[in-house]
């Protein structure tokens, strides 16, 4: 669940939509909708149904949600491995502004989890509940940046594949930080 965690946090610190496979037989992100919304306050959405993925997210919790820049990100997660995930286990990220991809990398997650003081093998059937900080930079470009986290253990079963999609404007605010501070003005 930490490595998530720390995914998430890490793609969220910029983020963006994808319709097709981002690394050859990859899935494509399902149609967004409610159904698909990770619980908690956040703007992730699994990019298909999770029933059979091995990690089982109970809650991610993002503040400030929506992230923005130049601020500290604080993401608590709660959840669950239905396996143990092992050595070898992959996260296949992409990062798109508007249309243009501007990170397409795999890297591995034992390395990764080493970050939250964890270590491979993760264990299954372990709550696992955590808070990381993220400092994002004040001068991220304005516009529409998507993520996409498909993790995958060495054999390719799908421990998760997330999405989250954020819009930031001049001045690090997102449109809905815009569209409240309008409303306090009337």
């Amino acid at each position: 669940m930490k490595f998530l965690a720390l995914a998430a946090s890490t793609l969220l610190a910029t983020s963006v939509s994808a319709r097709s496979s981002l690394f050859g037989g990859l899935p494509a992100v399902a149609s967004l909708d409610d159904s698909l919304s990770v619980p908690g306050e956040n703007p992730l959405l699994h990019c298909q149904d999770p029933k059979d993925d091995i990690l089982e997210l109970e809650k991610v919790d993002l503040n400030p949600n929506p992230p923005k820049a130049g601020q500290k990100l604080v993401v608590t997660a709660k959840g669950t491995l239905k396996k143990d995930v092992e050595a070898g286990a992959k996260i296949h990220l992409q990062v798109k502004y508007g249309l243009i991809t501007i990170i397409r990398q795999t890297v591995d997650l034992c390395d990764n989890v080493q970050n939250v003081d964890l270590e491979c093998p993760l264990k299954k059937d372990n709550e696992t509940a955590l808070t990381k900080e993220v400092d994002l930079p004040s001068q991220i470009p304005p516009g529409k940046y998507t993520v996409v986290a498909d993790v995958v253990t060495k054999d390719d079963e799908k421990i998760t594949c997330l999405t989250a999609t954020v819009e930031f404007h001049r001045g690090g605010d997102t449109a809905e930080q815009m569209l409240s501070d309008v409303k306090e003005g009337l």
